[in-house]
């Protein structure tokens, strides 16, 4: 092949991807982003990750939330509303709203937060690598993580013996005290005891019951509904006296003893970088699916010493935060 026909069909190439790589920079469009959650709406460091990338809300951006406000039936109707509304790109804040997007449309880009395991093995995507069709994001772990929380847990509290895990419909009694929490509680010798929240009573009664067990510690797992009614939580385990460890770091700001989860604000980048990518032209289903790229613990001893824990040497040097 000559020169000149090799630079001809380069340019070629080229010119046949313009309208979509330039599509995201027109002078004066709107990019509309839906946030499709069954909680919480966009947080400070995803709307400031946004604008470090050029995207000033409201003048070249918008977002379309819709919340269900716990109301997890409500998703799939939400999620037909932004499909109707014609947005660019659709974050998906948890697997329920993940799913409810993905039933809602195949055209328009998904990016979300994930925090099951099964994305390959329930048909959502292909593969992480190529995750193929209109999704892709971040997998949060969920399930690793909670195993990881119990075995932070029983390093802080060594003579805890009997352990709450705090639950909620509707995932099964597998999800919650899945295989890998099972065998870490063999492992550092305490027995699990399973207490459900109920819809309607809210928090009190699993509480009380707690006391009436005995339990020496608590864990909470990763739930939106838990970082939702966090200041319950964590005012409910501080009148029974339970030492317990969270998901976000924001529970322990707020008064937890101990939290450890992926960061929030760097899973934030990550995400706000796939938008601006699928809003220059690329398709969701060509980015692989990350994974968190870093892990906080925040260990508070304000909460500690309220308890009369003292939180061993080796554990507190390895906290990214220690709140005094």
């Amino acid at each position: 092949m000559t020169i000149w026909r090799r630079q001809f069909l380069a340019l070629f190439s080229s010119a046949a991807t313009w309208p979509l790589t330039t599509e995201a920079q027109q002078v004066g469009k709107v990019h509309r982003v839906g946030w499709l959650s069954p909680f919480s709406g966009p947080r400070p460091t995803f709307r400031d990750a946004m604008r470090e990338r050029g995207y000033v809300e409201g003048t070249n951006f918008a977002f379309e939330i819709r919340l269900a406000e716990g109301r997890y039936e409500l998703l799939p109707k939400l999620a037909v509303e932004l499909v109707h509304s014609r947005v660019d790109v659709i974050m998906a804040n948890a697997p329920s709203a993940v799913q409810a997007a993905k039933q809602a449309t195949t055209q328009i880009p998904i990016v979300f937060w994930w925090g099951n395991t099964d994305l390959v093995e329930s048909g959502m995507v292909a593969s992480f690598a190529r995750p193929g069709g209109n999704l892709t994001g971040v997998n949060i772990l969920v399930v690793t993580l909670n195993a990881k929380r119990l075995e932070l847990l029983a390093e802080a509290v060594p003579a805890a013996k009997r352990v709450a895990v705090l639950t909620h419909p509707p995932p099964t009694v597998d999800f919650w005290l899945d295989a890998g929490v099972r065998k870490v509680a063999q492992d550092v010798g305490v027995k699990l005891h399973q207490f459900d929240v109920d819809q309607t009573s809210g928090y009190e009664a699993p509480f009380d019951s707690m006391g009436r067990v005995g339990i020496d510690a608590l864990l909470v797992p990763s739930s939106p509904k838990f970082t939702q009614d966090r200041k319950s939580i964590i005012a409910l385990a501080a009148k029974h006296q339970i030492p317990a460890i969270y998901e976000w770091s924001w529970f322990a700001a707020d008064g937890g003893l101990m939290a450890y989860s992926p960061s929030w604000a760097e899973m934030d980048r990550q995400a706000a970088d796939y938008v601006d990518r699928i809003l220059r032209g690329a398709w969701p289903g060509d980015l692989p699916i990350q994974q968190p790229r870093k892990f906080e613990l925040v260990i508070n001893l304000k909460t500690a010493k309220a308890l009369g824990i003292t939180i061993p040497p080796t554990l507190l040097a390895r906290a990214d935060e220690v709140i005094e």
